[in-house]
């Protein structure tokens, strides 16, 4: 796989994104800086964050490229994505791209499974959740904090996401509970409905 610095200048210069920091600024799994070319790849990155089998993903600001007969290919993908199980190069599309099998093929050869995202098919419910949670990922519950929460929990069984945030002695409350649930302590269901104060929280089924 032949890569171009996405900040090279020269004869592709014409062809390199415009990668920045999009909010939500935090992030939870981030290697390096983390600077994206499209606001929804930004929010994907959020479900990254979110995905238990996920490990680590950064943002991949190379040009990947390779020779066809007489041509020259180019492309960019958004993310090298690590899992528990394998090695990712992620693009996120918001029209009705299709997968390069060349681009396929050069990514494999170099220990990568290409996955093609497309905005559209995502589930809006679990990405709108997972950018309010993001949001709080630099903040860390204090032990006091979580002992009380578990500790709740344990006695009850469930609680509701207001009777989590009053819980909370020491440090901010939704701040508290937020980093409790994207740090694997709390179950909450992101898929269904938008969190709220009725939603049931769990402790992570150990």
């Amino acid at each position: 796989m032949k890569t171009l610095s996405a900040h090279a200048a020269g004869d592709v210069a014409s062809d390199l994104q415009d990668y920045r920091p999009l909010f939500p600024f935090a992030t939870l799994k981030a290697v390096g800086h983390p600077v994206f070319r499209s606001q929804e790849a930004r929010d994907y990155a959020c479900l990254l964050d979110l995905d238990r089998d996920v490990v680590s993903w950064q943002p991949f600001t190379y040009q990947i490229a390779d020779d066809v007969g007489q041509r020259r290919l180019r492309h960019h993908v958004d993310f090298m994505v690590q899992t528990m199980t394998e090695r990712l190069m992620v693009e996120v599309c918001t029209g009705d791209d299709e997968a390069s099998e060349w681009l396929e093929n050069v990514l494999a050869m170099a220990g990568y499974r290409y996955q093609l995202v497309r905005f559209s098919d995502l589930n809006p419910v679990r990405l709108h959740n997972a950018r309010d949670l993001v949001r709080y990922a630099r903040y860390e519950a204090t032990l006091g904090d979580r002992i009380r929460v578990l500790a709740a929990l344990e006695e009850m069984g469930t609680l509701t996401l207001t009777e989590c945030l009053t819980a909370v002695c020491e440090g901010r409350a939704m701040e508290t509970i937020a980093s409790l649930i994207l740090r694997g302590h709390l179950d909450v269901d992101v898929d269904e409905n938008l969190l709220g104060p009725d939603t049931v929280v769990r402790p992570r089924a150990k």
